[in-house]
């Protein structure tokens, strides 16, 4: 019997969940947007998009956890009566939640409210820092895994052991206890994916670690940048992820990609299939879902771009993303202009790719004038890259040498 793929979902939780056999998952664990009132900045690969997602909802706070509570109660419904369930927040809601999950879960089947402690950017004089979150873990019953991994800690002298490690250390492997000091992933870390609430690899894995076996099914029903997919991959666990947005599944993707995992090994559903599709998406996550689909990275630049939405990976030319039929004259006479700015310095040719569902004859034309002035510009109907038609990379400037990349 061939193994089922993992699966990852572009869609809203809530619509997918009902169509989940019940009793089928092993482990859940969540990290919601939390009820901050804020919204967040999210800067992709190398600072190369900013990408803002609001993180706030009218009404209050009554409004927000009545949109928790019908998710964790579809999580409780598909959860085995063997499963875990771990719930991530902060103080913000942290309180109301666990009082909602108590109701779903029932009062005697919450395990431990853990504390994640980190140290990042940013204090108060005012109060005491804020520096930690907390997960609430709950199972569906008193039969469940559970394997934490000893912990050793250190002593500057014997206490009740006297065992010494090999740098002539007193030291016990003890159980872990309900508060982790773990460090955040921050502008330095190896594994940065530029995703502001992104949480350490190292944080998943303990949960993940204690909580599942091998072969055992994990659920992460807001998976942002996959990190949760990302370990239970590693540790041999199969996964399903769901994420409402188009640019955080290819984010996953391309992370997925490093791990050896290619698109084919894995069912991704929800992604656009049409240009109907793609017309349905909002400005900035189309024109990441462009980019990431060129193989190029986005610009660095919110505001003041002067046009270029991004920059192709093979060679650095600019990239301007319209969601628009029957681009004209206009728009490649402005992207003309865009690219000699940004370049600076005296150049004999400029080249660069427009991307939109159609161009007008004045579009081409205009590009044809552009040429003779020794500036070529590619232009992309978005239906030859959902058809897999065009690469980036496969595109010829007959100006330049070499540029077959």
């Amino acid at each position: 019997m061939k193994e089922e793929k993992n699966k990852l979902y572009c869609c809203d939780n809530l619509e997918l969940l009902p169509t989940f056999i019940s009793e089928s998952v092993d482990l859940i664990y969540i990290d919601p947007p939390f009820f901050s009132n804020r919204n967040y900045e999210i800067i992709w690969g190398d600072e190369a998009e900013i990408r803002s997602f609001e993180d706030r909802w009218e009404g209050g706070i009554n409004v927000y956890v009545d949109w928790m509570k019908q998710r964790v109660m579809e999580l409780h419904r598909v959860l085995k009566p063997t499963g875990s369930f771990y719930l991530h927040c902060d103080w913000h809601a942290g309180h109301y939640l666990k009082v909602m999950c108590d109701e779903v879960f029932g009062q005697r089947n919450f395990q431990n409210e853990i504390v994640w402690c980190y140290r990042t950017g940013g204090a108060s004089k005012r109060r005491w820092s804020r520096k930690h979150d907390n997960i609430f873990f709950y199972t569906k019953s008193a039969q469940y895994t559970f394997k934490p991994t000893k912990e050793r800690v250190l002593y500057d002298k014997p206490f009740f052991t006297d065992k010494k490690d090999d740098q002539g250390r007193y030291y016990a492997d003890v159980l872990p206890v309900d508060w982790w000091q773990i460090q955040a992933v921050i502008n330095v870390s190896k594994e940065r994916y530029n995703y502001p609430t992104q949480k350490p690899e190292a944080l998943l894995e303990k949960i993940i670690r204690a909580s599942s076996n091998e072969g055992d099914l994990v659920l992460d029903a807001f998976c942002g940048c996959g990190t949760t997919l990302a370990v239970a991959q590693r540790l041999e666990r199969r996964w399903i992820g769901i994420d409402i947005s188009p640019s955080a599944i290819a984010l996953i993707k391309n992370r997925l990609a490093n791990l050896g995992i290619s698109e084919s090994d894995i069912d991704i559903i929800g992604m656009p299939k049409n240009v109907a599709d793609l017309k349905r998406f909002k400005p900035y996550e189309f024109q990441y879902w462009v980019i990431n689909e060129l193989h190029g990275t986005p610009s660095p630049k919110k505001a003041g771009d002067m046009g270029i939405d991004g920059f192709s990976l093979f060679n650095h030319y600019p990239i301007q993303v319209k969601q628009q039929e029957k681009v004209g004259r206009n728009v490649i006479d402005n992207f003309e202009t865009a690219i000699r700015r940004y370049y600076k310095i005296p150049r004999k040719v400029f080249n660069g790719y427009v991307v939109a569902f159609s161009f007008t004859k004045g579009a081409h034309e205009e590009v044809a004038r552009a040429k003779m002035e020794g500036m070529d510009i590619k232009l992309i109907p978005v239906g030859d890259i959902l058809d897999k038609k065009v690469k980036v990379r496969q595109i010829i400037f007959p100006n330049e040498q070499n540029n077959l990349l």
